[in-house]
């Protein structure tokens, strides 16, 4: 399996890899959880705070949840966890591969090739759903890698409750195929463009799992 050059805090108690980029939202969750619990126990109005703040900690820890995965072989590789949501032919020749991700989704997101990544952009915008068409307008980090297949530009596209994106890596990184790049955090979209004459694997509807998922045909 590739290696990865970011690191993830790891909550033993539970064994679980948590996405690096969590701990704004994570913590003061966490924390709250665990002193309504304590106070709980002698308190009345705590014990209600409890239930309902526990239950969100517990599903912050499962949204951000940062799995490893069994890299697979191919040329382009989903970038996301996700749906496809469309693909679409672009005026120059690529086509566009839409992701949607859902707040259940793996929201850390993957390189789709090795290479360099020659530029990391933020674009702001709004943050309308992702699965809305004038998402196209939305909050953005635009992706270069300089890959063996020339130029390949991955979009992270913030959502109507996503407004951070969380890129790890600078430009001039070199990346392995598969390895962590970034977080969306909740609900969002990432676009992948395949160059002219790369064959699209995947069909809308179609759900993906980055760094499994293959998305371009030989």
């Amino acid at each position: 399996m590739p290696h990865s050059q970011t690191s993830a805090p790891r909550d033993s108690r539970l064994g679980v890899r948590l996405a690096r980029g969590a701990s704004p939202w994570l913590l003061p969750t966490v924390a709250t959880a665990a002193l309504s619990l304590t106070r709980a126990r002698k308190s009345g109005r705590w014990a209600a705070v409890a239930v309902p703040a526990t239950a969100l900690a517990a599903g912050m820890l499962w949204f951000f949840r940062d799995p490893e995965r069994e890299i697979a072989q191919g040329r382009v590789i989903s970038p996301a966890d996700g749906v496809v949501q469309s693909i679409m032919p672009w005026k120059d020749g690529r086509t566009r591969v839409a992701i949607f991700m859902s707040p259940l989704n793996v929201h850390v997101n993957r390189a789709p090739l090795a290479g360099t990544v020659t530029s990391v952009e933020h674009v702001p915008g709004g943050f309308v759903p992702a699965f809305n068409k004038e998402s196209e307008n939305n909050e953005r980090v635009v992706w270069h890698f300089d890959t063996e297949l020339g130029d390949i530009e991955m979009v992270q596209i913030a959502g109507a409750v996503a407004r951070r994106i969380v890129p790890y890596l600078p430009a001039g990184t070199k990346v392995e195929q598969g390895e962590r790049i970034g977080l969306i955090r909740f609900g969002s979209r990432v676009d992948i463009y395949l160059p002219e004459g790369v064959e699209v694997a995947v069909e809308v509807g179609q759900a993906t799992t980055a760094g499994v998922t293959r998305i371009d045909r030989d």
